[in-house]
């Protein structure tokens, strides 16, 4: 007897977002909507800082992929969301976070931590995954300091991750059972900073002098100690060289060569 197929709805918050538009690009095929303030075919209207549409939208809802994300209100956006999806008895809800926001005393890394805390005290089922920095946070970290004639990097590693390689592992993860904190998820190189900031200003064709600095704070401290890494979970395959690489036939990098 051939087993019966059960059609899972899926609903993307943050689905126009960096993160959020490549997940639902993954999810072709699925029955899947985005959460937006826009109107759009296919979309879900509303505001999740609000809540307004958000009822509506999670009606008959399977699954919810939280990509959206707010550095001031991120724990906020996660109790409305925790709270309409147990009124809509959602049966999994599946939410992106930061390696590194237990070990690292960033305020976005904190909040982050929190929000974890909140789904998953929730009562709902639900899937964590942690991922390292994006490809593209990496490269504007470090864009603007190569248009000053001497570049100060952190002497602190990063391991970038490309948004897709993500966004086709949380596509995996909302498809499967809840998992709880599943494994992290990292780029697949660990590269020191002084590397990313000459990778980068080679891209826009400007080689500046690198200079590495010791900063203080329990912040750096942290970053220092790779507390932000998941070396043992070097899963993504694009690496940051290729994504600049790409980046630049697109004519996306926007410097001026000189």
């Amino acid at each position: 007897m051939t087993p019966e197929v059960v059609d899972v709805r899926i609903l993307v918050t943050g689905g126009t977002g960096q993160l959020g538009t490549a997940v639902v690009a993954r999810l072709a095929g699925e029955d899947v909507r985005v959460f937006s303030r826009r109107r759009a075919p296919g979309y879900a209207r509303g505001d999740l800082r609000t809540g307004r549409g958000l009822d509506t939208a999670l009606a008959g809802t399977d699954v919810v992929v939280h990509c959206a994300t707010d550095f001031r209100y991120e724990v906020e956006l996660a109790r409305r969301l925790v709270e309409a999806a147990r009124w809509a008895r959602t049966g999994h809800l599946v939410y992106v976070s930061i390696v590194g926001v237990d070990r690292v005393p960033l305020g976005y890394y904190q909040a982050k931590h929190a929000a974890e805390t909140v789904i998953a005290e929730s009562g709902l089922p639900y899937t964590i995954l942690r991922a390292t920095q994006f490809h593209a946070l990496v490269r504007t970290l470090f864009a603007g300091a190569s248009r000053l004639p001497v570049v100060p990097v952190p002497r602190w590693r990063f391991q970038p991750v490309d948004v897709r390689d993500v966004a086709g592992r949380l596509a995996g993860l909302a498809l499967a059972d809840p998992a709880g904190r599943v494994a992290d998820f990292g780029g697949p190189e660990v590269i020191e900073a002084a590397e990313l900031a000459r990778l980068v200003g080679a891209a826009s064709g400007r080689r500046r002098r690198i200079v590495p600095l010791w900063l203080p704070g329990a912040t750096s401290r942290a970053y220092a100690a790779g507390g932000h890494l998941a070396p043992e979970h070097a899963d993504g395959k694009i690496t940051f060289a290729e994504y600049l690489a790409e980046q630049a036939d697109a004519g996306a990098l926007g410097y001026r060569r000189r």
